[in-house]
């Protein structure tokens, strides 16, 4: 019940998490309706919105501790303008500068919206940094990153979740968890292969636990020869050459797979068309007797030489004048496609020991909020950030991200500026 009232949908409350309930109240939120209450309720109401947003993890008396009335700005200057005059004309028209001309309205510049940064002192804080650069899915669970020891600030460990970042502090959280914070959950099929592969390693081990009793009545010169027989050695002699083939089986069984599964619905018409090619190029290439090699360049060019081969050995047989084929460049398709299938089985494969659905995918409902601000530089392979500087008001653009427009940040500046 505890989920259900922090995501409430009777009394929304917005948060720094990428729930679906969360994104619903984000998509249905509303400026209350102050006409009948008090300056101090406004205020307070104001108060008690952004804070169920900004830091809700921090006490109420610690933020009033980091609450700064100072709020960092910049004004850009027009360049062109600098460059054409150096501010002469400023001093004409008995010092206070000449009037435009009727005509020529004056350039309107936005407004520059400075309540929206009455938070930004917790923009500093190591787990909204990390909520913010994409590398999990909440503040909490963040802040859970932190205290659990994957995450390092300037390649040190760090534990603490309320650390406030310098300009040029990097932060790194480890990958796996990255992974699944952002990735896609398990179903119930995923979660069924887990706990088979759970099982089989715990009988593993049990057996292997066991004390071996049984005495050796083999002799050394029988042991040896059976050792030299035994079929590891032979798989291990003939591993390079069955290795790619048990690469492609594994991809055929993938497909079949996707192609099978009940949750298939969810693919495009060009997915599961790309598939079924795939299935039928793994076919083909296992039907054969050849030998592959172990990279996946090699590979490639012994299929385009099979390939080649075959189509050679198709005109020879149907001798007659030549005409353009409508399938010409079916094997450079399926060579790409074979390609991208096995590049995506290296780098993505379907592993059942993962706490998050595999191959990875995004998890649902990410899109709406994968932004970066632009105080943070991010480097998304190797899961580490740089956080740049502090966030600043601009003209029209304040940097602190809100869901909440500048007259409700406004209020609760009011009110947390009357007790400082």
């Amino acid at each position: 019940m505890r989920t259900k009232r922090f995501y409430g949908l009777k009394r929304p409350k917005l948060r720094q998490s990428w729930n679906k309930y969360n994104l619903y109240n984000l998509s249905r939120a509303d400026v209350p309706n102050f006409i009948a209450r008090t300056n101090f309720q406004q205020k307070w109401t104001s108060k008690a919105l952004t804070r169920s947003y900004h830091g809700e993890t921090i006490k109420e008396k610690h933020w009033q501790r980091m609450f700064r009335r100072n709020i960092r700005s910049v004004v850009p200057l027009d360049h062109a303008q600098l460059a054409r005059s150096d501010g002469h004309e400023q001093a004409e028209g008995r010092g206070s500068g000449l009037d435009s001309h009727p005509d020529k309205k004056p350039r309107a510049f936005p407004r520059t919206p400075y309540m929206n940064m009455i938070y930004a002192p917790t923009e500093r804080r190591l787990d909204t940094a990390i909520f913010r650069a994409l590398f999990a899915s909440s503040t909490r669970q963040a802040r859970q990153f932190v205290i659990h020891g994957d995450v390092k600030v300037n390649g040190k460990r760090m534990i603490y979740p309320g650390y406030l970042l310098n300009p040029g502090d990097m932060f790194q959280v480890e990958p796996e968890r990255v992974m699944f914070a952002t990735g896609a959950p398990k179903d119930a099929r995923e979660r069924r292969a887990t706990r088979k592969l759970r099982q089989k390693q715990s009988q593993g081990s049990e057996s292997e636990s066991m004390p071996e009793s049984l005495p050796s009545t083999q002799t050394p010169s029988s042991s040896v020869a059976e050792d030299n027989d035994s079929p590891e050695s032979a798989t291990e002699s003939s591993a390079p050459t069955q290795e790619p083939q048990e690469t492609l089986k594994q991809l055929l069984a993938q497909a079949k797979s996707m192609l099978t599964d009940s949750s298939s619905a969810e693919l495009t018409a060009k997915r599961k068309r790309d598939l079924r090619a795939f299935k039928q190029t793994i076919q083909r290439t296992l039907s054969r007797h050849n030998t592959l090699s172990d990279s996946i360049d090699a590979q490639l060019l012994e299929l385009s030489h099979k390939l080649d081969l075959n189509a050679s050995s198709l005109a020879g047989a149907k001798p007659g004048p030549s005409r353009p084929s409508r399938n010409a460049s079916k094997p450079n398709m399926e060579t790409a496609l074979l390609r991208k299938a096995l590049e995506e089985a290296r780098d993505n494969p379907i592993d059942a020991s993962k706490s998050y659905a595999t191959p990875w995918r995004p998890r649902p409902y990410m899109s709406a909020f994968a932004f970066v601000p632009r105080y943070l530089e991010i480097h998304h392979r190797i899961c580490s950030a740089v956080y740049l500087r502090h966030p600043v008001a601009r003209p029209g653009v304040g940097e602190v991200p809100t869901p909440y427009p500048a007259e409700i940040n406004g209020l609760a500046f009011n009110w947390y500026l009357r007790r400082r």
